[in-house]
């Protein structure tokens, strides 16, 4: 069973679900300063910096892909897990890792695609919403899914409270999905009745 690589860009609180259920990460990389720089520090885990200097449309997405391959080697690196990550990256990741980047999402996919996935739910009217764990491809919000879970839409829900559940949620089944995939050496994909009964 080999290493998981970890990116995140914000708060790390799915990296510090990822670490309290043991999964063997070998690296966390980050695009910009955030706190799970802090919470790897704290963990042992070796942190790896490439960080974003544009943001607008002059980024090099490619070139800026390459540095973050670049960094990843040599850490023994078998699949990558998105936590929170905040850059869309290109071919080349795909090439190093192919079907082998996992990401989450706030939505029950393939409903409520993009970055902007609970207010959408919620502007939708619907009662239920959820996570979705899926294998990552170049078109985003896309891939194979590993594993969904159903959050209710509460009457009076604002994103963030609604946000919070799904997180809750996604803390748990992110860590169950990313250890099967390492046990299993290949996605491990949820049958329709498997996922039913979830």
């Amino acid at each position: 069973m080999g290493g998981l690589a970890v990116l995140a860009s914000g708060s790390g609180t799915i990296l510090e679900a990822l670490i309290a259920a043991g999964l063997p990460i070998t690296v966390v990389l980050v695009d910009r300063s955030c706190r799970a720089e802090e919470v790897a520090e704290r963990a042992g885990i070796p942190l790896a910096r490439v960080l974003r200097t544009s943001f607008g449309p002059s980024f090099d997405r490619e070139g800026y892909t390459e540095e973050v391959v670049k960094a990843l080697s040599g850490y023994g690196v078998d699949f990558v897990a998105m936590a929170g990550y905040g850059t869309v990256l290109g071919q080349a990741m795909h090439d190093a890792y192919p079907g082998r980047i996992v990401n989450t999402h706030p939505a029950l996919l393939p409903a409520f695609k993009g970055w902007h996935a609970v207010e959408a739910a919620l502007e939708a009217g619907v009662t239920v919403t959820g996570c979705t764990v899926h294998i990552a491809t170049r078109e985003v919000d896309e891939g194979p899914i590993l594993a969904q879970e159903e959050v209710a839409v509460a009457e009076g829900d604002t994103a963030e409270s609604l946000h919070e559940r799904i997180k809750a949620v996604e803390r748990r089944i992110y860590p169950e999905a990313l250890w099967r995939l390492l046990r299993e050496g290949s996605p491990a994909l949820l049958t329709k009745e498997e996922m039913e009964e979830r």
